[in-house]
């Protein structure tokens, strides 16, 4: 049983705030690994509301150069791509590995270089020297000729879409050799035969994907294009500017993959794909396919951005069968040990691009609270016991039926607020009016820039420690005292959607701090809850290379 005495007394002990965070707000510093993981779970190297491109690129330099342990680095760049999804932080940790550890290195490019838009990704990282390199060293084009070599055509061929880098400049830069005369020709095909060495291979040579892709783009009507669609499998980006008309395009969207469907519900409209007979129901049944949507562990954020993304000329139907799809999702997301509060951030700069404003024409339409409602909808729907707190500068009463439409309500819950940041507002509604309620803990998702109201603690007298130390202190004490018996206190866990060096409350026992919004979130939680004593970062050094 809990220490009564020992949880009555430790207001006094509570740890000043020791730095400002970017809104100049009281705030805890993470050590320097932990600083590392929430940015490379969040990283985008993109304008945020509060830190410009370049200063987070500074950070991220200067974390990296007071971390030493390159193990680390190689597991966290494996982290950040496997798990959190990220695609320039993992580039980023490896163009460092390749002048730290050459060994290290290998290891991780070829668990995080998993596709052409990495491979460019990292290839520009290099050129541009901000992580030690400025070319291609013997070690890394051993490492770019090995992906060029082993990469399927089919990969290639993907590989191929893009520029600024392109694969042609990767290629002329590598410079593979190849291991077969199908592999020249089709290296000779990509640069346009401008090196020699691969020349002397003809046409007959090339990969049959590459001959099928050739005659897809010369027939000259749609009923051989479909044909060539029996025995092509490209992506359908190579497809696009040929394709003759919606008969063909119908043919293109029933081969594409789940995500690639998903995303591109409104070119498909566009195109006229939903007239063509029988392809609202086709696109409707693979959008829902509840064995897939498993297998491929989507989660209900995908959905909700294509639900936001989607034209007003898009059928209902494939409307509705996202909803459906988020629901189905939500089986993916783990139950948790017992109720708990949801504080979810409505606050202004809340609205800003989850990935950074990108530029005209680039930037997302999801932003930071639609994916903080989205959390907090998956989180309620599979423990409806819980609460939904959103909050600003206050906390806003919500009433949701969790039964709703995980769509629905998450859209709803995103129209909150507006204001400034207080990150207590959650916590001190659970300390007034659901102080008889009994909770496992208390679940933050924000962008952890909270400013206002920081005189709060000194109300208190809890002289230095932010309101959430503070309110977080007070819960823990009302909880010890209703639960009772073996309860052992709640637990709270900060998500933090935006690259952050800074929280509002600091490891311990009983406080994890998280960054991102990938799936492996969700477990964490679950598991910190039921009492793993895992935290973030362990999890980051629990990978295997």
């Amino acid at each position: 049983m809990v220490n009564k005495t020992l949880f009555s007394r430790l207001s006094s002990f509570l740890p000043r705030a020791t730095v400002r965070n970017e809104a100049g707000g009281p705030a805890y510093g993470f050590e320097a690994r932990h600083a590392l993981a929430q940015f490379a779970a969040t990283g985008c190297f993109n304008n945020t509301f509060y830190v410009d491109a370049e200063t987070q690129l500074e950070t991220v330099k200067e974390l990296i150069t007071q971390v030493n342990d390159n193990l680390f680095l190689a597991k966290l760049a494996v982290y950040s791509r496997e798990r959190a999804f990220q695609k320039d932080m993992p580039a980023a940790l490896v163009a460092t590995l390749a002048k730290r550890d050459t060994v290290l290195f290998h290891q991780a490019f070829d668990r995080v270089i998993d596709n052409g838009r990495m491979l460019r990704t990292l290839f520009q990282m290099i050129r541009s020297g901000q992580f030690g390199k400025k070319s291609l060293s013997s070690s890394l084009q051993r490492a770019f000729q090995r992906w060029l070599n082993s990469a399927s055509p089919e990969k290639l061929l993907s590989a191929s879409i893009g520029h600024a880098p392109s694969l042609r400049d990767i290629l002329r830069m590598a410079r593979p050799t190849p291991k077969d005369n199908s592999r020249r020709a089709l290296f000779g095909w990509l640069t346009d035969k401008e090196l020699s060495r691969w020349a002397p291979a003809g046409e007959a040579d090339l990969p049959e994907q590459v001959r099928l892709l050739q005659s897809f783009r010369a027939a000259t009507t749609a009923d051989q294009q479909v044909a060539l669609l029996e025995s092509l499998h490209v992506r359908w980006d190579l497809l696009a500017d040929t394709a003759k008309d919606a008969k063909v395009w119908a043919k293109i969207a029933r081969s594409m993959g789940p995500q690639a469907l998903r995303m591109n519900l409104n070119t498909l409209q566009r195109h006229g794909v939903f007239e063509e007979p029988g392809m609202v129901e086709a696109v409707v049944e693979r959008l829902t396919d509840e064995a897939e949507i498993r297998r491929s562990r989507q989660f209900p954020y995908q959905f909700f951005a294509a639900y936001l993304n989607t034209s007003a000329e898009v059928p209902q139907a494939i409307k509705a069968a996202l909803h459906k799809a988020a629901e189905i999702a939500c089986g993916n997301v783990p139950a948790l040990p017992g109720p708990v509060v949801i504080g979810l951030d409505v606050s202004g700069s809340m609205g800003s691009a989850v990935t950074g404003d990108r530029g005209r024409g680039g930037t997302s339409k999801m932003r930071c609270v639609d994916v903080a409602a989205l959390v907090a909808a998956a989180l309620l729907r599979r423990n409806p016991d819980s609460v939904v707190v959103p909050f600003d500068t206050q906390a806003f009463d919500c009433k949701v039926d969790p039964s709703d439409s995980i769509l629905s309500l998450a859209e709803r819950l995103a129209k909150y607020g507006g204001g400034g940041t207080d990150c207590s507002m959650p916590l001190s509604k659970a300390n007034t009016d659901l102080s008889r309620r009994k909770f496992a803990g208390v679940v933050l998702v924000s962008d952890n820039e909270s400013w206002v109201y920081q005189g709060r603690s000194y109300l208190h007298g809890n002289r230095g420690a932010t309101g959430v130390v503070s309110e977080w202190q007070t819960l823990v004490q009302n909880q010890v005292r209703l639960q009772g018996g073996d309860f052992s206190g709640p637990k709270l866990i900060c998500i933090d959607l935006q690259p952050n060096s800074t929280t509002q409350a600091p490891e311990r026992s009983d406080i994890l701090n998280i960054g991102g919004f990938s799936d492996s979130v969700f477990d964490v939680i679950a598991a910190f809850l039921g009492g793993d004593s895992g935290r973030f970062v362990a999890e980051i050094e629990a990978v295997t290379l």
